[in-house]
Parts: C-alpha cells; sequence; structure tokens
C-alpha cells in the first residue's frame, strides 16, 4: 500500500515513516525539502498518486496567529484536493489534546480550524491528539524565562514521547478509518512547573522555578484539564524521567 506522509522528514513523520517502511509499504516523505508543499499545492498531486493514505504531521514554521491559521487552512484545503483527485481512501492527521478548551491561544484555534476541516472533507479520516511531546520540554522551559527568572504554572501537563505518538499515528494509518479521534498521553501528570524544573536539571542547568498560574502556556491561562485527555485515552509506558536519563549529555 502507498501511503504519503506530509511532514514526513520532521520528528514525528520521520519516525513514521520508517515504522511504516519497516511493515512493507511503499512510503513517501513529503515535505518541502523533498518538492512537496501542502501550503502552495506544489508536488502534491504527482507525490499522491497512486497512494491509498495520507498522513498529515506537518506543523507550521511560524506560530504567529495569522500564519499558523494561514497555514492549516491553505495546507488543508490543498490536502482534500488533490486526496479526491488521487482517491485517497483516508488521511490521517496528528493534533493536540485539549485543542477545544485551549481556543485563547491563535495556535491552538488553528489546529481546530484544521480539524474541522478534515472532518467536513467528505474524507474517511482520523484524528491521533497527542499531548506535548518530551522533546518538546526545552522549549517549554525555554518560554518559561524571562530575563533569568523561571516562572512556570502549576497546573498539569501529561507529557509523551514522540517515539509512542508515532506507533500511534502508524497504526492509525493501517487500520479502518475511524472518522473520529483518539488520544495518547504520557503515564505522568505533573505540574507545567514540575516538567520546566526537571529538564533544567537534566541539562545541568538547574534553577528555581516560581509556581506561578499567571504564567499560563506560552501565555495562555490553562487549568489542569488543558492539557491533559479524556478518559479511554491510550497511555503509553515511558516515563519522562526515563527518557531524560537516556539523553546525550552537554559537553562541560
Amino acid at each position: 500500500m502507498k501511503i504519503v506522509v506530509i511532514g514526513g522528514t520532521g520528528l514525528i513523520g520521520s519516525q513514521v515513516a520508517a515504522k511504516l517502511k519497516v511493515a512493507g509499504h511503499e512510503v513517501v516523505a513529503a515535505s518541502p525539502n523533498t518538492g512537496v508543499n501542502a501550503v502552495t499545492g506544489e508536488g502534491l498531486a504527482v507525490a499522491l498518486k497512486g497512494a491509498s493514505v495520507v498522513v498529515d504531521v506537518a506543523n507550521s514554521p511560524s506560530f504567529a496567529d495569522d500564519a499558523v491559521l494561514d497555514f492549516f487552512v491553505r495546507a488543508g484545503r490543498n490536502l482534500a484536493a488533490a486526496e479526491k483527485g488521487a482517491g485517497v481512501s483516508h488521511h490521517v492527521a496528528l493534533s493536540v489534546v485539549g485543542t477545544e478548551r485551549l481556543l485563547d491561544s491563535g495556535y491552538f484555534r488553528a489546529k481546530l480550524a484544521q480539524e474541522e476541516s478534515i472532518a467536513s472533507s467528505g474524507i474517511p479520516w482520523t484524528l491521533v491528539r497527542a499531548t506535548q511531546f518530551f522533546e518538546f520540554a526545552g522549549a517549554i522551559a525555554g518560554a518559561a524565562t524571562i530575563d533569568g527568572v523561571t516562572r512556570a504554572t502549576s497546573r498539569a501537563i501529561q507529557p509523551v514521547a514522540s517515539a509512542d505518538v508515532a506507533a500511534l499515528v502508524a497504526e492509525a494509518a493501517l487500520a479502518a478509518p475511524l472518522n473520529g479521534m483518539v488520544e495518547i498521553a504520557g503515564p505522568e501528570k505533573m505540574p507545567v512547573a514540575e516538567l520546566v524544573r526537571r529538564y533544567f536539571e537534566s541539562i545541568g542547568e538547574p534553577k528555581d522555578v516560581l509556581a506561578d498560574d499567571a504564567a499560563g502556556y506560552f501565555g495562555t491561562i490553562i487549568d489542569d484539564r488543558s492539557l491533559t485527555p479524556d478518559a479511554g485515552a491510550r497511555i503509553s509506558e515511558k516515563r519522562f524521567g526515563d527518557w531524560l536519563a537516556a539523553q546525550p549529555k552537554r559537553a562541560v
């Protein structure tokens, strides 16, 4: 079976593509640097010719409100048109747990627009919603630190290994469309402030992390439900501490 992975050279996409290839499928890892651009439509028709499944794990290069909305709306429109032309029978997309609960954020408004366009496209679909990747901990910690002072909310986060997300996305690509969504999260729920503290400690830069719920999540105020999954979510096994311990140590 031919499967096209949009964003196939990124963190999740490269892992999804590798898993599907190992399973014996013909995989096209599509991205702008391979000549396929979902936002402009460049290369889509050629890449999708003969494909049965499209997996979309691409992300916007800009998180500015207008830019991220434009990215997901245009990419979604172009993908739906190209998929109909190619006779694609299943569209799988990666989204974020809590999307509809974080609409004060322009990024999450854009993700919701993407989800809604997928559901209304007429192409059978599956959404995989994931919590924040372990690999994103550095960005969360960096955003929480301003002028050398680190403030992070005590509200909950339930991070997950990207490898576990990729495995579920690949599984969804080989299954029948749900015309619905499945969620995945890691096994540990913790305050964002704890995640930030543990991350800095793991890279040898321990910091005092001030618990401040006004700090929010990238500027958006959250509560304990905002970033955590609903009942019935897939809960992976890899723990944040084990992932941190396995990361290459920084040179002193």
